[in-house]
């Protein structure tokens, strides 16, 4: 079995498409969601950003390639806060390429910036369409009803059947959805890691990603079992929001019903079990 480095922090999209020597996939990959047929991947300029924002994850690919500033995203959990991370991510960007660029944003005259292009890839378990747009205003606490203030991220379905044509014209991506697709499969038989080590055994002997495989095994099965672990800390964080958002309530019922803890825990249905939960942090 292939010995796992615990504490290699990457992600597996990331190395895929994310990389100076990677180059030809993340060209690739932007030809076919553009339409697009460039051919000289040296153009492309990597502005990827370190260790920001979300627990333990990166920003895994931004660039610059004709006028367009693009980041790409992989996620396995749905999450709906994307366009404000987008909106952050940007900010940084932006922030990055004006001043490496020597603009002055406070002159008189308009000066001009790369185009933003946001791309969410999402290969979870949970259904969601083939392809969606995220909306900053679907966060917004006071509805825009003038529409003058949006950011937006584009969400593409990669499971199967969602978006074979964009799978087809980019083989990189179709290889690492195959390769997800088996250590999937596999995970229902075996723990993880022995899921991993027999997805990626089988792709290369398949040559599926055969010299990508090859030469990072052990960077491949240390990436995936940190985004297994990043969804398990996903899942608790979801549990405390939850259990955040029915203390809230039960402070509500006391406070405008005069209800007792117990009665509102009664009238929310919080099981008996909980009672004592609760009731050390109300």
């Amino acid at each position: 079995m292939t010995k796992v480095n615990r504490e290699y922090k990457d992600r597996l999209f990331r190395l895929l498409f994310g990389t100076e020597e990677m180059k030809e996939n993340i060209l690739q990959l932007y030809n076919a969601l553009n339409g697009s047929n460039y051919e000289d991947a040296s153009e492309l300029e990597l502005t990827t950003i370190e260790d920001v924002i979300y627990i333990r994850m990166k920003n895994d690919v931004s660039f610059l390639f004709d006028s367009f500033l693009s980041v790409w995203e992989q996620q396995s959990s749905f999450n709906p806060n994307m366009p404000v991370r987008g909106l952050m991510y940007f900010g940084m960007l932006y922030e990055q390429y004006i001043k490496s660029h020597g603009i002055n944003v406070y002159s008189r005259g308009l000066k001009k910036i790369p185009t933003p292009r946001y791309i969410v890839f999402y290969n979870g378990l949970e259904d969601r369409p083939p392809i969606e747009k995220l909306r900053l205003s679907d966060a917004f606490i006071n509805e825009d009803k003038s529409g003058d203030f949006e950011w937006t991220a584009t969400g593409y379905n990669l499971n199967k059947g969602k978006n074979e044509r964009l799978l087809e014209k980019c083989k990189p991506l179709r290889e690492y959805m195959e390769l997800i697709n088996r250590i999937r499969i596999n995970s229902f038989d075996y723990d993880i890691e022995k899921a991993v080590d027999l997805a990626v055994d089988s792709c290369i002997k398949d040559g599926i990603l055969k010299d990508f495989l090859e030469k990072h095994k052990a960077e491949v099965s240390g990436m995936v079992l940190t985004e297994f672990d990043e969804k398990v800390f996903v899942d608790d964080t979801r549990e405390e929001a939850r259990t955040e958002e029915k203390l809230e309530n039960i402070k509500k019922l006391m406070n405008k019903l005069s209800l007792t803890a117990e009665k509102a825990m009664e009238v929310l249905d919080v099981p008996k079990e909980d009672y004592d939960k609760f009731k050390a942090m109300l």
